[in-house]
């Protein structure tokens, strides 16, 4: 990409209500600052005065945000413009070139980010305009995480109260986070209630939740052990705040059910596209519904450009190496996002399970001394690479394939 390519260079740094521009040309000589509203007719007035200032040639036009989508992002990109993104620590380290009093103000970022887009192109990443079922994989993947974690929040608190007062029950299901258990609550919620609770009742609710691992008798002897002593009150109060917890749990897992459902029909559109890459993702060992929405929400891009460099470091399977002097040290990529390391580690754990080669190396990683986190990062090294190589060939994975182990 030559330094010719444009002749406007724009740094905006965004905020939740109003945005600082600065356009700079092609020598970097400041040409106009603006405050911007965050509403739709602000940012169109901005995109129609680049405009203006271009000539008409947007595509002459490089913006630079912090951002990687937003309405921002994506109004000038409908409009035209080349927009590129960055880190934000690396704009806070571009920001010491220009000042060593350590000042931050909105006006220097925006300059801040238009100047080294002129001078430091390379470090920035350019954006585009994202695949519409893309962009709702992305909300009911994120959607989904948010209603898995005020699960784990309710269930966490659920337990908390049941161990306040109740805590037999938690020998059940130490988690608290089981629909069975939450059905036992509504009609058992207090050592009292239990004790009027039948072997009959109790058998119907295990069949009708599909439970086998208890049998209705060791629930009830469970229930029925003896109760915590507590002051005269205490269980009626503690079991009021359970009630309501209960209501707003099968909530939230209801929600998360619906959720996970247009996942899954969301994930088989896109791999019954022969042209996309979600085919050949889910063609590989271990790949399911998790870290096939990960690659294509948080690596889509690098997925398209089947760079393997980026999407390592990206998913921080890619180390971290700090040399100074005689002394080295090798240290785990904590700059990263962080869904996708979580899906690399799923990966690499399930790819175990059901390929021997995965076995091998893992295997092969633990008997040099490596940690067992460190050989399923190895593990996910190697499975990444793999998978650049099908999605370069086109060719979905074969196991035949796979060579003998080193």
């Amino acid at each position: 990409m030559s330094e010719a390519e444009f002749d406007w260079f724009v740094g905006i740094d965004w905020a939740s209500q109003e945005h600082e521009i600065r356009l700079l040309d092609a020598q970097g000589r400041d040409c106009g600052r603006r405050c911007v509203a965050h509403s739709g007719a602000a940012l169109g007035e901005l995109a129609d005065w680049l405009m203006e200032q271009s000539g008409g040639r947007p595509d002459r036009v490089a913006v630079a945000i912090e951002l990687v989508r937003g309405a921002v992002v994506e109004g000038l990109l409908t409009r035209g413009f080349a927009v590129f993104g960055i880190n934000p620590k690396q704009l806070d380290r571009f920001r010491d070139r220009y000042t060593v009093a350590g000042a931050k103000d909105d006006r220097l970022d925006a300059f801040v980010l238009g100047d080294t887009l002129r001078t430091d192109r390379p470090r920035y990443r350019r954006l585009q305009l994202g695949d519409p079922k893309i962009i709702a994989l992305r909300a009911l993947v994120e959607s989904e995480e948010d209603l898995g974690g005020e699960i784990r929040r309710l269930a966490n608190r659920l337990r908390a109260l049941l161990e306040s007062y109740y805590p037999q029950v938690l020998a059940l299901c130490p988690a608290a986070d089981e629909s069975w258990l939450w059905s036992l609550l509504e009609i058992a919620a207090t050592p009292e209630r239990a004790s009027q609770v039948t072997k009959a009742r109790l058998t119907r609710l295990l069949r009708d939740h599909r439970i086998r691992r208890v049998e209705a008798s060791e629930v009830m002897t469970t229930l029925r052990q003896k109760a915590l002593p507590v002051a005269p009150g205490t269980s009626e109060a503690a079991s009021g705040q359970v009630l309501l917890l209960l209501a707003r749990l099968r909530l939230a897992h209801s929600q998360r059910s619906r959720c996970e459902k247009k996942l899954k029909t969301a994930l088989e559109e896109l791999a019954n596209d022969p042209e996309g890459d979600a085919v050949l993702l889910q063609s590989l060992p271990g790949i399911g519904r998790v870290v096939s929405a990960a690659l294509l929400v948080d690596a889509g891009d690098l997925l398209l450009a089947r760079d393997y460099s980026r999407l390592r470091s990206q998913a921080g399977i890619a180390p971290v190496t700090r040399r100074s002097g005689k002394r080295k040290t090798v240290v785990m990529r904590r700059a990263c996002s962080s869904r996708l390391r979580r899906a690399m580690y799923h990966w690499a754990f399930c790819s175990m399970q059901r390929s021997a080669r995965s076995r091998e190396i893992y295997a092969a990683a633990r008997a040099r001394g490596q940690s067992h986190g460190r050989a399923l990062r190895g593990l996910a090294d190697r499975l990444l690479r793999m998978l650049v190589a099908i999605l370069k060939t086109r060719t979905p994975f074969d196991p035949e394939r796979l060579s003998a182990p080193a």
